[in-house]
């Protein structure tokens, strides 16, 4: 009964993390995207990589990769890349989860590793195609760094509502 429930939730939240993603964002673009920082909403991947961690999300790559289209098609306009990735990092983090009991600790860890990376792949695409010209150096210091910290916050205040709503349906 109950994974039936989440067969209906998980896709309801994705949605809404990917919703909130763009909407925080907006809303908050003045203090999120400055002079010196850009920093990143990744709530659809804080989403996944609970749902890895704690949920049984059935079909999580297709879920994935319609998210990643999604996201692609409304947030970047150029199509792929999160498409790609998102499944991808999915599949990390399973494999990675593998070896370690989910925790608070752990799961931030990971969580904070899957958005170095598709920061860090999303960033090398960009460099590879033209659309920016930022050096590593100012990349890690102006977005990556501000990006894991204003996630590391999602992540703390969102982990036990999360962690509830995943244990409880999964």
């Amino acid at each position: 009964m109950a994974s039936t429930k989440m067969r209906y939730l998980f896709p309801i939240g994705l949605f809404l993390a990917l919703f909130l993603d763009g909407a925080l964002s907006g809303h908050w673009a003045n203090y999120l995207f400055t002079q010196t920082t850009f920093m990143e909403s990744r709530l659809v991947l804080l989403w996944l990589v609970m749902a890895v961690c704690y949920g049984d999300a059935r079909h999580i790559f297709v879920w994935a990769t319609v998210a990643g289209l999604l996201f692609d098609s409304y947030y970047t306009g150029i199509l792929g890349l999160f498409t790609v990735m998102l499944p991808l990092i999915v599949y990390l983090t399973r494999e990675i989860m593998k070896y370690f009991t989910p925790s608070f600790i752990v799961v931030l860890l990971i969580y904070l590793i899957d958005i170095t990376v598709l920061t860090i792949l999303f960033y090398w695409a960009n460099v590879l195609i033209g659309f920016t010209s930022v050096s590593i150096a100012d990349f890690i210091g102006q977005n990556l760094g501000p990006t894991l910290i204003y996630n590391l916050a999602c992540y703390v205040i969102l982990f036990m509502p999360l962690h509830w709503l995943f244990t409880k349906f999964a």
